[in-house]
C-alpha cells in the first residue's frame, strides 16, 4: 500500500486552517498593539489640541495654550517611544509594548500635570480624555494583568493628583473609571472566554488530525506503531529538565515529535518495511522522509514553530546527519533534543530482524555518542532525566492505542 504525502498534508491541513486566524494569537496582539497605538496618538494629540487651541479660541473666545511649558514633556516621550516600540516589535516582544508604552505614558503625564498645576493660577479641571480610551479598549488584549495595571494605575493617579493638588473635583472622574473598569473586567472575562473556547475546538481538531496521521502511518509501517508516542514523551520529560520551553511551546514541540516521521508516507513499502539491508539508493529514499515531512505540515498552526523536529532530528552534531549536513549548534535545539529521544527508543524498541535493548545498555550507547551523534551539553541533561525515562519505559503499555497524554491538554 503506497500513501500520498500530498493527500495526508491535505488532508491535515483542512481543519487547522478552518481555525488559523482565531488560533493565531501573537500576530493578533502584533496587530491589535498597532491600531492600538494609531488611535491612542490620534486621540491625544487630537484632545489637548482641541481642549487647549481649538475651545479656548473659537468657542470660549479667549486666549489658547498649553497649561505649563512642561507639558510638551508628554510629546517628547511619545515620540521617544516609537523607536522603542519598533525596538520591541522587530525583536518579537511584542507583548511588552503595552505595559512599556502605558507604564511610560502614565508617569510622564502625572509628573507633568503636579508640575504644571501645583502652586499655579490655573485650576486642574480635567486630564486626556485618551485615559477613557485606554480603560475602555482593556479588553482587546485578553490580559488581566495588563488589566488590572492599567485600571489600577489610571485611579492611583488622579487619586494623588487629587491629594497633592487638593482638588476634591477629581472624585468625579475617579468614579467614572472605577465604573468603566468594571465594564472592561466584565468583557475582557467574556472575551477570555470565547477564546478559551476557540482553542480548545482547535486543539481537539488538531489532536485528531495527529492521530489520523499517526493511524496512517501504522497502517504504512508497523513499526511506527507507538513509536511516535515513546519519542514524543521521552523528548517532552527532556525537554522540561532543560527548561527553557513555555506550556504553548511545550505542545507545539509534543505535536511536532508525534509527526517527527510523517514523511515516511512517501516512502514505497517495499523499502519501508524490507527486512534486510537496504541498498545505497533505497537509503537515499529513505533519508528523504526528514525534507519531505517538513514541508508537508510547514503551514500546519500549532507546530510551525517545531517544524525543526521534523526536519532536523536525523542531524548528527559532528555533522554527519541528514539531510542538511548541519553541525553542533546549527542543529536547532529542539531536533538536538529528538534525536536523543528518537535513538533511544529505536535501540529499546523491538524490530523484525532485532529484539529490543536493555535500557541500560541503550544509555551506554547514547553517552557513548557524546560529541559525534548527540549534543554533549544535552547529554548532561539526559542523565539527570534517565531515571524518568526508564520508568516510562516500564510502565508503558505496549499494545495499548495511542492517545495524548494529559500533561500537553489544555
Amino acid at each position: 500500500m503506497t500513501l500520498s504525502i500530498k493527500s495526508i498534508s491535505t488532508n491535515f491541513l483542512v481543519v487547522c486552517h478552518a481555525h488559523l486566524e482565531d488560533y493565531m494569537l501573537p500576530h493578533e496582539e502584533q496587530r491589535t498593539v498597532k491600531w492600538f497605538l494609531i488611535f491612542f496618538y490620534i486621540i491625544m494629540l487630537g484632545y489637548d489640541f482641541f481642549y487647549y487651541y481649538f475651545l479656548p479660541v473659537h468657542v470660549k473666545h479667549v486666549e489658547g495654550g498649553l497649561p505649563s511649558n512642561f507639558w510638551y514633556l508628554n510629546y517628547i516621550v511619545l515620540f521617544l517611544l516609537i523607536p522603542v516600540i519598533f525596538y520591541l516589535i522587530k525583536t518579537n516582544k511584542q507583548f511588552w509594548v503595552k505595559y512599556v508604552f502605558f507604564i511610560s505614558y502614565l508617569l510622564t503625564a502625572f509628573t507633568v500635570d503636579i508640575v504644571s498645576f501645583y502652586h499655579s493660577d490655573r485650576t486642574y479641571s480635567s486630564g486626556n480624555v485618551v485615559e477613557v480610551f485606554l480603560i475602555f479598549t482593556l479588553p482587546i488584549f485578553l490580559n488581566k494583568k495588563y488589566f488590572w495595571i492599567v485600571s489600577l494605575g489610571v485611579l492611583v493617579k488622579y487619586v494623588l493628583t487629587a491629594i497633592i493638588l487638593n482638588n476634591t473635583y477629581l472624585i468625579l472622574p475617579i468614579i467614572l473609571f472605577a465604573v468603566i473598569s468594571v465594564l472592561s473586567l466584565f468583557l475582557l472575562v467574556r472575551f477570555q472566554g470565547y477564546v478559551r473556547a476557540i482553542k480548545i475546538s482547535y486543539d481537539k481538531q488538531l489532536e485528531g488530525m495527529v492521530k489520523g496521521v499517526i493511524a496512517t502511518l501504522e497502517l504504512k509501517d508497523p513499526y511506527t506503531r507507538g513509536h511516535s508516542e515513546r519519542v514524543a514523551s521521552y523528548a517532552l520529560l527532556l525537554a522540561r529538565e532543560i527548561d527553557k520551553l513555555s506550556k504553548e511551546e511545550q505542545k507545539s514541540f509534543y505535536y511536532a515529535c508525534l509527526l517527527h516521521d510523517i514523511g515516511k508516507v512517501h516512502i514505497p513499502d517495499h523499502i519501508l518495511m524490507k527486512p534486510e539491508r537496504l541498498t545505497k539508493e533505497e537509503f537515499e529514499i529513505i533519508k528523504s522522509h526528514p525534507s519531505v515531512g517538513a514541508e508537508a505540515v510547514k503551514d500546519v498552526e500549532g507546530i510551525q514553530d517545531s517544524i525543526c523536529v521534523i526536519r532536523s532530528h536525523h542531524e548528527r552534531w559532528d555533522g554527519k546527519g541528514y539531510p542538511d549536513q548541519l553541525k553542533g549548534e546549527e542543529i536547532p535545539l529542539l531536533a538536538r533534543v529528538t534525536t536523543i529521544a528518537d535513538a533511544f527508543d529505536a535501540m529499546t524498541s523491538s524490530r523484525s530482524y532485532r529484539a529490543a535493548m536493555p535500557v541500560e545498555e541503550a544509555y551506554q550507547r547514547i553517552i557513548d555518542g557524546e560529541g559525534s551523534q548527540f549534543d554533549p551539553t544535552l547529554l548532561e541533561e539526559f542523565k539527570k532525566v534517565f531515571p524518568a525515562w526508564v520508568e516510562f519505559h516500564k510502565k508503558y503499555p505496549w499494545t495499548k492505542q495511542w492517545e495524548l497524554p494529559k500533561e500537553v491538554e489544555l
